[in-house]
């Protein structure tokens, strides 16, 4: 083992050890600290744990660099024991970061909540890395061509799949917090991660220092940027309108009045004029959220449902900020009025006793919308 790569090894255990432990007690303190946040829906207890499995494919890290000592130390590194090991704990990494994305609000909607295709891409990851490792010793001295490793390209193909998916979440992430500057950094940075890669299958692709200087430059810059996400979600959480301080009225047609303290909305008029299907698709969450119960007070948000996307929940949001004149700190987003509960299904987050309906409007309403269930709801 040349010293390079020892320093290399033993400082991207530290670092990652670190860095795991770090991510680990500032999820722990932010389950504590907003608990009653994190699990508001009683029926379904989803916490938010992308970055408890962020800090887990940390520790694999570790545990991959411990072993990858090991196996340098010992010289058997050539052994299918030791590629085997390498195999496994890949898989575990790519799981635990696909995981962690399946909670970004701002995945891609393929990811984001979508646990058929979770299981899909889990798929996907283990036969790649077992056919990487079952491909080695099939082609023998066949295994190196002109320099390309041809056992490890499906592995860097799938790794460069993952670093798509990180990249697109961390900007989207960032940006949509205003901290677009930290989004390009978090692009360069997973990209920076995926070059330190390419030595995996190009085997002339740089030197021994370059190649471990660029992985340990890729690697602490991501821990870091794993810790400006968990700095950012518990900004996020603190400043989250909780359910039982804010309220909505429904005075009239297209005529609201809402109250949210945290943003600095204290009893605001709202007009939402023409925009009949934006205030139609907020009176009847409102009318499910009072008067339902169970699974009733939830709307189905997909092609089939009462409303037909979520962009349109999106819509009702965007509309409030305009006419409000919000500035980028009150600026209300999605998850502040509506909660996802699973399968496709959204409800209001405001607690029942501090939404109001007019009578005349809730009974014109009534009569006038072509649906057994919500005639019987607000009567």
């Amino acid at each position: 083992m040349t010293e390079v790569a020892k320093f290399y090894i033993l400082s991207h255990i530290f670092i990652s050890f670190i860095g795991a432990v770090l991510l680990l007690a500032i999820w722990y303190h932010i389950r504590n600290r907003f608990k009653q946040l994190l699990e508001e829906n009683d029926s379904q207890k989803r916490v938010d744990k992308g970055l408890l499995y962020l800090s887990f494919a940390m520790f694999i890290w570790v545990i991959a660099g411990c072993w990858t000592y090991t196996g340098t130390a010992f010289s058997f590194t050539e052994s299918q024991g030791f590629q085997l090991g390498l195999s496994l704990l890949s898989i575990v990494n790519n799981m635990f970061l696909l995981l962690a994305l399946f909670y970004f609000y701002y995945a891609p909607k393929f990811i984001y909540n979508n646990e058929k295709n979770i299981k899909k891409i889990v798929i996907v990851i283990i036969v790649t890395s077992l056919l990487a490792f079952i491909i080695s010793p099939l082609l023998g001295e066949n295994n190196i061509v002109y320099g390309i490793k041809i056992s490890n390209i499906p592995e860097l193909v799938l790794s460069g799949f993952l670093c798509y998916l990180l990249g697109i979440s961390f900007y989207r992430t960032f940006a949509f917090r205003g901290l677009k500057i930290i989004g390009i950094i978090s692009v360069v940075v997973i990209v920076l991660t995926f070059i330190s890669q390419l030595s995996e299958v190009f085997l002339n692709f740089g030197d021994d220092f370059t190649n471990n200087f660029i992985r340990i430059c890729a690697k602490t810059s991501l821990i870091s940027i794993f810790l400006v996400l968990a700095t950012t979600w518990v900004i996020r959480l603190a400043g989250m309108p909780k359910p039982n301080e804010m309220s909505i009225s429904f005075l009239d047609w297209s005529l609201i009045k809402i109250n949210i303290p945290t943003k600095g909305i204290f009893d605001q008029t709202i007009d939402f004029g023409s925009k009949t299907t934006q205030y139609k698709n907020l009176l009847k969450l409102a009318i499910r959220r009072k008067f339902g119960e169970g699974i009733s007070q939830s709307i189905l948000v997909n092609l089939g449902g009462e409303i037909k996307n979520q962009t349109y929940l999106t819509r009702i949001i965007e509309n409030m900020n305009d006419i409000l004149s919000l500035d980028d700190s009150q600026k209300l987003e999605r998850r502040d009025l509506f909660t996802f509960i699973g399968e496709s299904r959204y409800r209001l987050r405001i607690i029942p006793e501090n939404i109001t309906i007019d009578k005349n409007l809730l009974e014109e309403f009534s009569e006038n919308i072509d649906n057994e269930e919500y005639m019987s709801i607000c009567n």
